[in-house]
Protein backbone atom coordinates (compact mmCIF):
# COMPACT_ATOMS: atom_id res chain seq x y z
CA UNK A 1 0.00 0.00 0.00
CA UNK A 2 1.34 3.19 -1.14
CA UNK A 3 1.32 6.38 1.50
CA UNK A 4 -0.96 7.79 -0.13
CA UNK A 5 -3.69 5.29 0.07
CA UNK A 6 -3.17 4.75 3.99
CA UNK A 7 -6.48 6.12 6.17
CA UNK A 8 -4.03 8.86 7.81
CA UNK A 9 -2.94 10.69 4.53
CA UNK A 10 -5.71 9.66 2.08
CA UNK A 11 -6.53 13.18 -0.47
CA UNK A 12 -10.16 13.11 1.00
CA UNK A 13 -9.53 12.90 4.58
CA UNK A 14 -6.85 15.67 5.01
CA UNK A 15 -7.46 17.91 2.45
CA UNK A 16 -9.33 20.28 4.61
CA UNK A 17 -6.36 20.47 6.84
CA UNK A 18 -3.69 21.26 4.55
CA UNK A 19 -2.47 24.85 5.12
CA UNK A 20 0.48 26.89 3.22
CA UNK A 21 3.48 27.57 5.26
CA UNK A 22 5.97 30.51 4.19
CA UNK A 23 9.75 29.03 4.67
CA UNK A 24 13.39 30.14 4.43
CA UNK A 25 15.08 26.68 5.11
CA UNK A 26 14.74 23.38 4.93
CA UNK A 27 14.38 23.09 8.37
CA UNK A 28 11.00 23.31 10.11
CA UNK A 29 11.13 22.37 13.77
CA UNK A 30 7.32 23.40 14.88
CA UNK A 31 6.48 20.45 12.23
CA UNK A 32 5.97 16.72 13.54
CA UNK A 33 8.61 15.32 10.80
CA UNK A 34 10.15 19.18 9.60
CA UNK A 35 13.49 18.52 11.34
CA UNK A 36 15.17 18.23 7.51
CA UNK A 37 13.25 19.04 4.64
CA UNK A 38 14.54 17.66 1.29
CA UNK A 39 13.87 19.47 -1.74
CA UNK A 40 13.35 15.85 -3.01
CA UNK A 41 10.91 14.14 -1.77
CA UNK A 42 8.89 17.84 -0.68
CA UNK A 43 6.46 19.98 -2.80
CA UNK A 44 7.48 23.33 -2.31
CA UNK A 45 6.28 26.29 -4.39
CA UNK A 46 9.30 29.33 -4.96
CA UNK A 47 7.46 31.97 -3.98
CA UNK A 48 9.25 35.44 -3.31
CA UNK A 49 12.52 36.07 -3.34
CA UNK A 50 14.51 33.65 -1.41
CA UNK A 51 11.23 31.98 0.26
CA UNK A 52 9.16 29.57 -0.57
CA UNK A 53 5.68 28.04 0.35
CA UNK A 54 5.71 24.28 1.71
CA UNK A 55 2.31 22.61 2.82
CA UNK A 56 1.39 20.94 6.25
CA UNK A 57 -1.25 18.98 7.63
CA UNK A 58 -2.98 19.92 10.78
CA UNK A 59 -3.07 16.84 13.23
CA UNK A 60 -3.75 18.39 16.61
CA UNK A 61 -4.63 21.81 17.94
CA UNK A 62 -0.53 22.63 18.07
CA UNK A 63 0.23 19.73 15.78
CA UNK A 64 1.48 20.05 12.17
CA UNK A 65 3.05 17.30 9.16
CA UNK A 66 4.74 18.77 6.30
CA UNK A 67 3.78 17.31 3.24
CA UNK A 68 6.14 14.55 1.35
CA UNK A 69 5.15 13.68 -2.03
CA UNK A 70 4.76 10.00 -1.04
CA UNK A 71 1.54 10.97 0.92
CA UNK A 72 -0.10 13.20 -2.20
CA UNK A 73 -1.50 10.76 -5.23
CA UNK A 74 0.45 10.74 -8.19
CA UNK A 75 -2.04 13.31 -10.19
CA UNK A 76 -1.99 15.90 -7.29
CA UNK A 77 -1.21 19.28 -9.19
CA UNK A 78 0.60 21.56 -7.07
CA UNK A 79 -1.15 24.90 -8.32
CA UNK A 80 -4.40 23.24 -7.24
CA UNK A 81 -2.55 22.01 -3.76
CA UNK A 82 -1.77 25.72 -3.25
CA UNK A 83 -5.29 26.82 -4.16
CA UNK A 84 -7.01 24.91 -1.50
CA UNK A 85 -4.23 25.24 1.41
CA UNK A 86 -5.18 29.14 1.21
CA UNK A 87 -8.53 28.70 1.07
CA UNK A 88 -8.66 26.48 4.23
CA UNK A 89 -6.20 29.38 5.37
CA UNK A 90 -9.33 31.72 4.83
CA UNK A 91 -11.78 29.69 6.14
CA UNK A 92 -9.88 28.95 9.73
CA UNK A 93 -7.64 31.58 10.45
CA UNK A 94 -8.41 35.03 11.08
CA UNK A 95 -5.50 37.77 10.07
CA UNK A 96 -5.72 41.41 12.09
CA UNK A 97 -3.51 44.03 11.17
CA UNK A 98 -2.20 45.49 14.52
CA UNK A 99 -0.26 48.67 15.60
CA UNK A 100 3.22 48.90 16.54
CA UNK A 101 4.32 51.82 18.97
CA UNK A 102 6.55 53.39 16.81
CA UNK A 103 4.08 53.63 13.71
CA UNK A 104 4.67 50.72 11.64
CA UNK A 105 2.11 47.40 11.48
CA UNK A 106 2.07 43.87 12.59
CA UNK A 107 -0.54 41.28 11.13
CA UNK A 108 -1.75 39.28 14.02
CA UNK A 109 -3.09 35.75 13.41
CA UNK A 110 -2.94 32.29 15.58
CA UNK A 111 0.90 31.91 16.15
CA UNK A 112 1.80 29.04 13.36
CA UNK A 113 0.05 31.07 10.30
CA UNK A 114 1.07 34.96 10.30
CA UNK A 115 3.60 34.43 7.58
CA UNK A 116 1.04 32.60 5.16
CA UNK A 117 -0.37 36.33 5.09
CA UNK A 118 1.71 36.70 2.48
CA UNK A 119 0.05 34.15 0.42
CA UNK A 120 -3.05 36.88 0.56
CA UNK A 121 -2.93 39.47 -2.09
CA UNK A 122 -6.22 41.03 -0.33
CA UNK A 123 -4.50 41.75 2.86
CA UNK A 124 -1.75 43.80 1.29
CA UNK A 125 -4.27 45.24 -1.69
CA UNK A 126 -6.40 46.78 1.41
CA UNK A 127 -3.33 47.96 3.27
CA UNK A 128 -1.58 49.72 0.63
CA UNK A 129 -4.83 51.59 -0.58
CA UNK A 130 -5.37 52.68 3.23
CA UNK A 131 -1.84 53.68 3.53
CA UNK A 132 -1.79 55.24 0.11
CA UNK A 133 1.86 54.32 -0.47
CA UNK A 134 3.78 50.95 -1.39
CA UNK A 135 4.62 49.02 1.96
CA UNK A 136 7.99 48.00 3.04
CA UNK A 137 7.38 44.53 4.69
CA UNK A 138 9.40 41.73 7.06
CA UNK A 139 8.95 38.55 7.91
CA UNK A 140 11.53 37.39 10.63
CA UNK A 141 9.66 34.55 11.91
CA UNK A 142 6.21 32.06 11.28
CA UNK A 143 4.64 34.24 13.52
CA UNK A 144 6.36 38.00 13.43
CA UNK A 145 5.00 40.35 10.25
CA UNK A 146 5.79 43.74 10.07
CA UNK A 147 4.99 46.56 7.39
CA UNK A 148 5.27 50.52 7.02
CA UNK A 149 5.14 52.69 4.98
CA UNK A 150 8.07 52.89 2.03
CA UNK A 151 8.08 56.70 2.20
CA UNK A 152 8.28 56.58 5.96
CA UNK A 153 12.11 56.02 6.77
CA UNK A 154 12.40 56.05 10.11
CA UNK A 155 9.33 54.06 10.92
CA UNK A 156 11.00 51.32 8.45
CA UNK A 157 14.59 51.82 10.17
CA UNK A 158 12.46 51.24 13.26
CA UNK A 159 10.33 48.36 11.99
CA UNK A 160 14.08 46.63 10.72
CA UNK A 161 15.48 46.87 14.40
CA UNK A 162 12.06 45.29 15.54
CA UNK A 163 12.22 42.83 12.70
CA UNK A 164 15.90 41.77 13.69
CA UNK A 165 15.60 41.42 17.29
CA UNK A 166 12.63 39.07 16.36
CA UNK A 167 14.65 37.09 13.99
CA UNK A 168 17.02 36.74 16.84
CA UNK A 169 14.29 36.05 19.73
CA UNK A 170 12.74 33.25 17.26
CA UNK A 171 15.63 30.91 17.06
CA UNK A 172 13.74 28.08 16.12
CA UNK A 173 11.00 29.69 13.89
CA UNK A 174 13.18 32.10 11.98
CA UNK A 175 12.26 32.86 7.98
CA UNK A 176 14.10 36.00 7.49
CA UNK A 177 15.76 39.42 8.28
CA UNK A 178 15.26 40.42 4.38
CA UNK A 179 12.90 43.25 3.15
CA UNK A 180 9.62 42.46 0.44
CA UNK A 181 8.20 45.29 -1.23
CA UNK A 182 4.43 45.29 -1.79
CA UNK A 183 4.06 47.96 -4.39
CA UNK A 184 1.15 50.51 -4.78
CA UNK A 185 1.03 50.64 -8.62
CA UNK A 186 1.40 46.69 -9.48
CA UNK A 187 0.12 45.71 -6.92
CA UNK A 188 2.81 43.04 -6.54
CA UNK A 189 5.00 41.70 -4.04
CA UNK A 190 8.56 41.48 -4.80
CA UNK A 191 11.84 41.01 -2.88
CA UNK A 192 13.24 44.44 -1.63
CA UNK A 193 17.12 45.31 -2.53
CA UNK A 194 17.90 48.23 -0.19
CA UNK A 195 20.93 48.90 -2.46
CA UNK A 196 18.68 49.86 -5.32
CA UNK A 197 16.82 52.21 -3.55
Amino acid sequence: MKKYEEEHYLFENIKEQIYPWITQSLVEPQALNGKMISEKDTPLISFVGDLMVLFVIKRGEETYEIIKDNMLPPDCDIEMLYRIACENLVRDVEFVIGNTMYGAFAILADGFHEASSLCFRHIWNVCVDKLKDDLLIMVPSKDVVLFAPASQETVVEKMKMHGEQAYAAANRNQISTGLFLFTQDGKELLAYDETKH
